[in-house]
């Protein structure tokens, strides 16, 4: 009779949601497969190509790992409790994998946290950014971050349980009612609050340097169609004298912008294949900004052009970034909403299934997103699927 209960306890089946298994099934099988092998070549780009191995990516890497422990390891598990309707483990493996699962949510939100932080110290606070995200920092930030979710979350021990009408084990509410609450608040809305307003504060600063650089230019455009009788009236006359002194002081002021925009750049996720030559050129660009002859030389057409590449380059890193924090938003609102909104548990079963399967699609887009919004992972894929496929390739042939 014990057991009898404890398999009613353990069990999720419905009639509502008999059909929907198979299409829970199959969305888990994918999610597996394609998670487990993008966060693996996401790894392993990291460690085969030198351009990638910067301190920015280092946090890349930590939340592909968060989600390679979801894609490999407990998403299976996951899968076969939506086969047979019913938790077919245990209660010991229940609250195990309940932990991870949370665990790493919660790493995710955090190096999101991290990511959206290093992106606007880079861009606003070069300084800061060098002695927070050194060697060292680094290190102990992602210790940090795990060893900040699993303290947090291992009170909650007792309190994972098979959840019915999502057929996975989850925290248990009732058990410890304002701690989940308040972890919920911390991780989902303060932690994903701050991702947004990093962004917000990155987007107004490369406005603003955006709009700098476009009066620079204009003042440039201004004074080279300005004829040399009329400079030399206005030199007469004492106005000249006043506007070279505005001219050099704003000249000075995008010079300075321009100079952050290159030096961000210098430690961006994804760098150019020519970084000798950006380097290079990023020395020059400072003598060319501040140039007075109408016809500037050759090097420092190339050094502007450099610049403004690389500052095209660290917009597209910053998108990608900006992407994977919204497909991470996207995954995990449909879930908490019907949570919030749902307070009497009205709502039809196979809707809140079909909500926390959302959810699994988070560790695996993200290699998706790498490869389609940032060129040198793109690259780097491209290597790893072409060693993979040389045996076969030598087979065929």
């Amino acid at each position: 009779k014990w057991n009898q209960c404890n398999d009613d306890l353990l069990s999720c089946y419905n009639p509502s949601v008999a059909g929907y298994r198979y299409f829970a099934l199959l969305w888990g099988c994918a999610v597996t497969i394609i998670g487990t092998v993008g966060n693996l070549m996401t790894i392993l780009a990291f460690t085969i190509d030198p351009h990638l191995r910067t301190r920015f990516n280092v946090l890349i890497i930590n939340l592909a790992l968060a989600d390679l422990l979801y894609c490999t390891i407990l998403q299976p598990i996951l899968v076969d409790s939506y086969l047979h309707l019913r938790w077919r483990t245990g209660l010991v493996c229940c609250r195990i994998v309940g932990l991870l699962v949370f665990l790493s949510i919660s790493v995710s939100i955090i190096t999101l946290c991290l990511i959206a932080g290093g992106r606007y110290l880079m861009i606003a606070k070069r300084a800061v950014f060098d002695r927070v995200f050194s060697d060292l920092g680094l290190s102990l930030l992602i210790i940090s971050a795990w060893t900040l979710g699993l303290v947090s979350l291992g009170p909650l021990w007792p309190g994972y349980v098979f959840v019915p009408k999502v057929c996975l084990c989850s925290i248990d509410g009732k058990t410890y009612h304002p701690y989940p609450t308040i972890l919920l608040f911390f991780y989902f809305f303060v932690g994903l609050g701050c991702v947004g307003t990093f962004y917000f504060f990155i987007y107004r600063r490369v406005r603003m340097t955006s709009l700098a650089l476009l009066r620079y230019r204009f003042s440039r455009r201004s004074s080279r169609k300005k004829p040399a009788s009329l400079a030399q009236d206005t030199n007469y006359s004492g106005v000249e004298s006043s506007m070279a002194n505005t001219c050099s002081c704003e000249m000075s002021s995008q010079a300075e912008l321009a100079k952050n925009t290159v030096e961000i750049n210098c430690e961006k996720s994804s760098q150019p294949t020519h970084s000798s030559a950006t380097a290079e050129s990023a020395t020059k660009c400072p003598p060319d900004i501040i140039e007075t002859s109408p016809s500037p030389t050759p090097a420092a057409s190339s050094s502007h052009c450099t610049a403004l590449g690389d500052d095209k380059e660290m917009k597209h890193v910053t998108r990608m970034c900006l992407a994977v924090f919204l497909g991470f938003v996207f995954c995990f609102a449909p879930y908490l909403l019907i949570n919030m909104a749902d307070i009497h548990n009205h709502a039809p079963r196979v809707l809140y299934m079909f909500c926390r399967n959302l959810t699994w699609l988070n560790s695996c887009i993200n290699p998706v997103l790498y490869a389609v919004m940032n060129r040198q992972f793109r690259q780097a894929y491209h290597v790893l699927l072409t060693r993979a496929a040389a045996p076969f390739t030598c087979l065929w042939t």
